[in-house]
């Protein structure tokens, strides 16, 4: 299992991986015209600890058998997950500059799996995750195999009957090589999420299904990491309630709900970029839709 062992970075670089990943999914936001950003940016400290400091697999070998799992419920934050495995070495950096184009793969939702190195399940219509999540994790247990699966969902998909009757399921067999982390960022795209279906205690909700449930700050690296690793043994499947920022990292995107679908133009990234401490070289803003946004 040593090839697929993960790199284990440091906080300090879990952070300046963090602010350079972020700026690059506001960038390419801006150079599509795709949105979506308040939702990538929730969930990318949880992507990028998993893809740094815990999943098991090998960006060389995507498709190893006994790889760890990775599936995002939640598939309108693909643009995030997309500059993740492109950092990660699943592909080049440099292929996302074709992100939004007619013919490519980056769209804004995961394509099918076999399509994309490191993609595990076309996502996108939610609710639906969880349950491919718990199918790989029960296909473990079957076969076997010792691989773990992980699946990021949204506080809003959590509306979902389906997140439900397999949170159900999940703790009766006791799948305990599942782990969930639920992005919880308190919004939805037409509103709060409490306020759409009173979904709190969120937390309180999932140990009444029978589940080893953590509650963290989403965004704390040494958190996230505890709520992984302490709880490995147990036998129950593990539910991560992340408390999130939509828009996180930016002062002028974060909970604020109109960044669920709005681009950003020229002078939006261009502050971005200053809050996030990117260089002026890196920045190349100039490019298909400009234009249409300025």
């Amino acid at each position: 299992m040593s090839d697929l062992n993960p790199p284990g970075l440091s906080v300090l670089e879990l952070e300046f991986l963090a602010r350079k990943l972020r700026f690059r999914t506001i960038r390419t936001s801006y150079l599509s015209g795709t949105p979506h950003l308040g939702s990538c940016l929730s969930c990318l400290d949880l992507l990028i600890y998993l893809y740094w400091n815990a999943l098991r697999i090998n960006p060389n070998n995507p498709g190893f058998e006994n790889r760890d799992r990775f599936i995002l419920s939640k598939g309108h934050a693909a643009p995030a997950l997309f500059q993740v495995l492109a950092e990660r070495g699943f592909f080049a950096v440099s292929d996302l500059e074709r992100y939004g184009e007619n013919g490519t793969l980056f769209g804004e939702h995961p394509p099918a799996p076999h399509h994309l190195p490191g993609i595990e399940a076309a996502t996108g219509s939610l609710g639906h995750g969880l349950s491919i999540g718990l199918g790989m994790a029960l296909a473990a247990r079957i076969t076997g195999k010792d691989y773990r699966v992980y699946a990021v969902l949204s506080d809003g998909e959590c509306n979902e009957g389906s997140v439900w009757e397999s949170a159900m399921l999940a703790a009766s067999l006791e799948v305990g090589n599942l782990t969930v982390a639920i992005d919880y960022n308190k919004w939805q795209a037409t509103g709060r999420s409490n306020d759409i279906l009173a979904l709190a205690p969120l937390a309180d909700k999932w140990r009444a299904f029978g589940w080893c449930v953590s509650e963290i700050d989403g965004h704390n690296y040494m958190q996230i990491q505890s709520a992984l690793t302490n709880t490995l043994s147990d036998k129950r499947p593990k539910v991560i309630v992340a408390n999130t920022i939509k828009g996180r990292g930016i002062s002028f995107m974060e909970d604020d709900n109109n960044w669920h679908y709005r681009i950003p133009n020229s002078e939006e990234v261009n502050k971005a970029a200053s809050e996030l401490g990117i260089p002026e070289a890196e920045i190349c803003i100039a490019g298909r839709v400009s234009a249409k946004h300025d």
